[in-house]
């Protein structure tokens, strides 16, 4: 088949979009179909964990990120004046509080940061990338479209998937133009649907998709109200349910334990948030505009797999569950780093199909333990004595160093692990971010998405394991004092520890195995 393009993306959210960069980082062409003509604005995610803040420190986008946490945190001060309408302002010149140090939240029950163990290697090891936290889905959408462009990504809005036929060949994918329907089709050598929790991407391709049916009736919304002085400001716990309020202005979100909702499709309306907000918290509140609102359930379910001959699955599109913890988009981002690498290597001549195994292989189990994390969540949530006995001991033990260093590390990603060949205890975990004797860190080194050969014990041996791979592995020789084992690690183009060791044994077998034998 002639292909117009290498690579489909069918959907432009955060997970598309990052996937299209990092298929062009590794010299593929690809396309992006999205209905949308703009950036979502329904209220989403309105923060990152540890692994995704590190995707972007790889490819020189954390300071933009950090900038946009200083307005989020800008936006949490406002709420916290607002609850305290005695608070006063600052002094000109003089620097603005830091809110509590927050580690994140199980099940409502909030992490403080001041009982975490920062000298955890594993959170040590993040470097920079551990300090940034609050950025909303939207800016993360706005900065992947960006960076697309600047790749040359091509990103077709306002038209979306209406279907297509796939062999050995390749894929036809026909696509039309929302506003007026006028179709075309194509073509091209993989499709992946990174299109959402009801994929139509997975859904043509015949993906079984098991999980566990919905138990709950969410909304989450930004608001005007009055009689907010009554609601309690962060996690509460009712009889008749849960409700949020914060950590922004307006920011309202509500769970109710009675089934899901009627009509998932329709509209959430002012009247259905005030009558869910009163039912749960007891307040008279009365809401008198709706910026933005969305309604969400725990259903929980989970693609069998994520290749399907030449369709894969990303993000949504491969698992759905609720957003308690935050997780959703953590997880796209990482099948994106994960399995862009690999289908440009592939797409390339670079790398034989069968690498596209290991996509499902790693992430596979991950997207597994975030459905049980959100269900046990659920289970402790429950407005019902055994739930609420148990939620208290749960309290207790995440009231501890080592449950809110234990509960931290797993809501941030940093204690995840591939199952790679290696004995060496860094290899499948996160690359630490070393400190270089020049000033340089090991992010710096993979901003163009190479993968990275780093000796650190300025042994030629190393190095000529390397010969014969070209531009696929990058090279460098440096010193770090602070770190002086190994002598040397092999980083995959996604940030993870192919190989690791204090002599060159197995690395050979490492770049064959992830870059091509003898480098062909």
């Amino acid at each position: 088949m002639n292909s117009d393009f290498d690579v489909v993306v069918a959907g432009g959210g955060p997970v598309g979009l990052l996937l299209a960069c990092e298929l062009r980082l590794g010299g593929a062409s690809v396309v992006v179909v999205e209905r949308r003509t703009e950036v979502d604005r329904t209220i989403k995610a309105g923060s990152i964990n540890t692994s995704t803040a590190e995707a972007f420190y790889r490819r020189g986008m954390l300071p933009a990120l950090a900038g946009v946490q200083q307005r989020s945190v800008e936006r949490f001060q406002a709420f916290v004046r607002e609850q305290r309408p005695g608070t006063t302002t600052r002094a000109a010149g003089q620097p603005p509080r830091t809110p509590a140090t927050f580690a994140g939240h199980f099940a409502g029950i909030m992490l403080s940061g001041g009982l975490l163990d920062a000298t955890d290697p594993d959170f040590v090891n993040a470097g920079p990338a551990r300090d940034v936290s609050l950025v909303p889905q939207q800016e993360i959408e706005r900065l992947l479209a960006e960076r697309a462009r600047e790749l040359g990504v091509e990103v077709r809005s306002g038209t979306e998937l209406t279907g297509f036929d796939a062999d050995d060949g390749g894929v036809e994918v026909r696509v039309a133009r929302v506003a007026d329907g006028l179709g075309e089709v194509v073509r091209a050598d993989w499709l992946v649907g990174c299109d959402g929790g009801r994929s139509t991407v997975r859904k043509l391709a015949g993906f079984a998709f098991p999980g566990t049916d919905p138990q709950i009736t969410g909304h989450q919304a930004l608001v005007e109200m009055a009689g907010s002085q009554a609601l309690r400001p962060g996690w509460n716990h009712t009889d008749t349910g849960m409700y949020v309020h914060g950590p922004m202005p307006g920011r309202i979100l509500t769970v109710e334990f009675d089934g899901p909702p009627a009509d998932r499709e329709a509209a959430v309306t002012a009247e259905e948030l005030q009558a869910s907000l009163r039912h749960v918290s007891g307040a008279e509140v009365t809401i008198t505009g709706v910026r933005t609102a969305t309604r969400f359930t725990d259903n929980a379910r989970q693609a069998a797999g994520y290749r399907a001959g030449r369709v894969l699955l990303a993000g949504d599109a491969a698992h759905v569950h609720s957003p308690f913890g935050g997780q959703g988009l953590n997880l796209g981002i990482g099948d994106a780093m994960n399995l862009g690498w690999k289908l440009a290597a592939v797409v390339r001549g670079r790398a034989p199909e069968g690498l596209l195994d290991s996509y499902t292989a790693e992430r596979h189990p991950i997207g597994a333990w975030v459905l049980d994390w959100t269900r046990a969540q659920i289970a402790l949530m429950r407005p019902e004595p055994q739930a609420r006995a148990l939620r208290d001991v749960v309290a207790e033990l995440a009231g501890s160093v080592a449950g809110t260093t234990y509960f931290a590390k797993k809501i941030s990603g940093v204690s995840h692990r591939y199952d790679l060949p290696g004995s060496h205890p860094l290899v499948g975990r996160s690359a630490p971010d070393l400190a270089f004797t020049d000033g340089t860190r090991l992010a710096d080194l993979l901003h163009d998405g190479r993968a990275l050969l780093l000796d650190l014990a300025d042994d030629a041996r190393l190095r000529a394991h390397a010969q014969g791979y070209g531009e696929r592995v990058r090279v460098v020789t440096a010193a770090c004092p602070g770190r002086p084992e190994p002598a040397g690690l092999l980083v995959r183009p996604d940030g993870i520890v192919a190989w690791a060791a204090d002599d060159g044994d197995g690395l050979a077998s490492a770049l064959s195995r992830w870059f091509g034998r003898d480098g062909g």
